[in-house]
């Protein structure tokens, strides 16, 4: 019997796995790919190395280069990170931070989705294509352009809404010292700039359902609710998921043009509602904080950035194997 074993054993054990020869169409892959490698490798990995800056306590010292001066100073360990989670800001900051970020999440989903489909549902090409282009315009204006707008909007003196206000028989609101708006302002503008875009990426994915399944319900008799119950979002529902995942991975971080240059820097009339983690970084580093400690914070952000986009992601795979992103 064991004779008999290692007769049928032993021709699968002696085959010689057959080993992949390099081809031209492997170099040419290779070539393609090299700049993208090159381009990560510089502005992505090697850049890394500085995050040991969260770790010590940088001083400059005469004469001595960025990494001599990296060495010589002392190392603190996670003195900085303490700094940072103990600030008496911090729990405002984390606030602002998530709860911004979580509205932002839900109706940046919400409102393209229910515009994508309204719009696929357009006769009209030519309107479908005006309207797309007149939602898409906002996402090419940088923050810089938009506050100029928003205080020509919002100026206590030559302001458009305090002449209308004047107009109705109101008082004047000096808007940049009345923190009660901002939160509605700030979920406006995010809205007023992305969601031209996001709406693009379902629209896209709506246009790519099959039109047979429509014809088909309508057939049944289905009406435009029942057919996007059950059509439109269902087929819909890898992308929603992905976009979802991706937004998540961001929800420690904040638009920071949305939130220092929309608001004028943050004054301090308006520091509780509009200060998050990205504006609290950026003053930090005009002030005179230790740069080791502005480093812990945004190496803090970068590690809860991650952690959250790989629970969601086990989420996902948890409920939906094939809609998870890893």
């Amino acid at each position: 019997m064991s004779e008999h074993i290692r007769a049928t054993v032993a021709p699968a054990s002696g085959t010689k796995r057959k080993r992949h020869r390099w081809t031209r169409d492997d170099t040419e892959l290779s070539l393609l790919g090299l700049p993208t490698f090159v381009w990560y490798a510089l502005f992505s990995y090697l850049p890394m190395f500085g995050l040991i800056i969260a770790f010590k306590k940088y001083k400059i010292f005469p004469r001595q280069s960025f990494l001599a001066n990296l060495f010589m100073s002392d190392w603190v360990g996670f003195d900085n990170f303490k700094f940072f989670i103990n600030n008496n800001t911090f729990g405002m900051l984390l606030r602002n931070t998530l709860l911004y970020n979580l509205v932002f999440i839900v109706l940046n989903i919400v409102i393209p989705v229910g515009l994508a489909m309204m719009i696929n549902e357009l006769y009209s090409k030519r309107k479908s294509k005006v309207y797309q282009t007149m939602m898409f315009f906002p996402h090419f204006l940088s923050w810089v352009v938009v506050s100029y707008f928003v205080f020509a909007f919002l100026s206590p003196d030559k302001g458009l809404m305090n002449k209308i206000v004047l107009a109705l028989g109101g008082e004047k609101i000096m808007w940049y010292s009345e923190p009660t708006y901002w939160p509605f302002i700030l979920v406006f503008m995010n809205l007023w700039k992305g969601v031209g875009y996001n709406m693009v990426v379902y629209l896209a994915t709506i246009t790519g359902i099959d039109q047979s399944l429509y014809e088909a319900a309508m057939l049944d008799g289905a009406t435009k609710w029942q057919q996007a119950k059950y059509i439109t979002l269902p087929l819909m529902k890898t992308i929603l998921i992905t976009m979802f995942i991706l937004n998540v991975g961001k929800i420690f971080y904040s638009d920071f043009g949305l939130f220092w240059q929309v608001t004028q820097g943050v004054p301090n009339s308006l520091h509780n509602v509009a200060s998050t983690f990205d504006t609290f970084i950026y003053s930090a580093l005009q002030g005179s904080t230790p740069i080791g400690r502005t480093a812990a914070a945004s190496l803090f952000q970068s590690v809860c950035c991650c952690c959250t986009i790989l629970l969601a992601n086990f989420i996902v795979s948890k409920i939906d194997p094939d809609s998870a992103i890893i």
